[in-house]
């Protein structure tokens, strides 16, 4: 059965494979380890590899382009490049706006770093990236929110004292409490959005098909978890 599954999807691809000559990969680069800029300046982390083997499967000649969060779906509907794959988690209100293929990982948790264990987050400044799932999350609950551009700014303001935390995802957060020993991960978690996905335009039905082929194709062959478990973004299926 499996099989049949893997040959399905390879032929799926074989059909769309000449849907542009240069597919463009829209990533943010500063939201590691899913995605950053390595030393060579170039695109790296979980996505990176990702990316380069979803493109490999569906027969794809790909290329990758680095965008601000803020504007990243924006962008993407004026034609800048052609998929989001930057760590977005999929939300009925950009559902509303993009289209999603199917999930890449399951939801990964979203955690608080804070300079102290006992800062209680109802009551206090807490941080996080403008446009995301997070600062949703704290707005809906009617915290006092802080939002800033980039992932490194929200670190930045509970550093110097703008915020006594932050709420990212868990894999984003857990490496830098790991490295600063002034920072501390609590042991709060939320259960926010419904997994990742690649983004496309509403318009790009055939794309969106092509890839959520080779997306199963991976979750099929097991390749997909090993990435997840290699770059330990999220759990597995």
């Amino acid at each position: 059965m499996k099989k049949l599954i893997v040959t399905t999807a390879v032929l799926a691809f074989s059909a769309s494979a000449a849907l542009a000559d240069v597919v463009r990969l829209g990533t943010e680069g500063a939201y590691p380890p899913w995605n950053f800029i390595n030393d060579a300046g170039e695109v790296d982390g979980f996505e990176r590899e990702l990316g380069d083997e979803i493109c490999k499967r569906a027969e794809l000649d790909c290329e990758w382009v680095t965008n601000d969060w803020d504007s990243i779906i924006p962008n993407l509907v004026s034609g800048n490049y052609d998929v989001i794959i930057a760590g977005m988690s999929i939300t009925d209100e950009r559902d509303e706006v993009i289209d999603f293929t199917q999930n890449y990982t399951p939801p990964d948790p979203s955690a608080y770093i804070a300079a102290s264990a006992d800062v209680n987050v109802e009551d206090a400044v807490v941080a996080a990236q403008t446009g995301t799932i997070q600062a949703a999350f704290i707005a809906e609950k009617g915290w006092a929110l802080v939002e800033y551009a980039t992932p490194e700014e929200t670190i930045a303001a509970v550093r110097n004292g703008e915020a006594d935390a932050v709420l990212a995802d868990k894999s984003y957060l857990s490496p830098i409490a790991a490295e600063e020993s002034e920072l501390v991960l609590l042991d709060r978690e939320e259960a926010i959005g419904g997994g990742v996905g690649l983004g496309v335009r509403e318009s790009d039905t055939e794309l969106k098909a092509t890839l959520d082929a080779a997306i199963q194709s991976m979750k099929d062959d097991g390749s997909l978890n090993d990435l997840i478990e290699k770059w330990e973004v999220a759990s597995t299926f």
